[in-house]
């Protein structure tokens, strides 16, 4: 699978994973109901699927400029890691807004999962790519 198809079956996936998470986890670590955490992370899953698509669009095209094709377990943490980290400048303002505190706050609510989506993504990558390929920007030129 190619193309914006692979795109949107990954990024579906990966989302609906990560909503179910991101709910439950941010009610335990803020304390408070499900209920009022799931729109929050619904909301940070739109942001978060949105971002996905643009930040992947924009590594396979560095990516499909490398000289080294392939994915190496670098180039997955990087790619994971560089996605959390832009992540999160767009998520811990709308987390200190909807939770009701501070920047900081916000910040060490989020912590477990700037630790958290790494790694979460870095198995979810190699999964898919296990199932359904490596994209043409990680073949090697024919």
């Amino acid at each position: 699978m190619q193309g914006l198809k692979r795109k949107l079956v990954y990024v579906t996936f990966y989302e609906l994973i990560g909503l179910c998470m991101s709910t439950l986890g941010l009610a335990y670590l803020s304390d408070t109901q499900a209920s009022h955490t799931g729109p929050l992370a619904v909301m940070i899953t739109t942001i978060a699927m949105l971002w996905n698509l643009i930040y992947n669009t924009l590594f396979e095209y560095w990516e499909s400029r490398q000289a080294t094709r392939g994915r190496s377990v670098a180039r997955r943490v990087v790619h994971a890691v560089g996605f959390q980290l832009t992540l999160v400048v767009y998520l811990i303002p709308l987390i200190a807004w909807w939770l009701g505190m501070t920047l900081l706050e916000a910040l060490m609510v989020d912590l477990a999962f700037i630790v958290l989506v790494p790694c979460y993504t870095f198995a979810y990558n190699w999964a898919f790519d296990r199932v359904f390929g490596l994209p043409r920007s990680a073949l090697a030129a024919a």
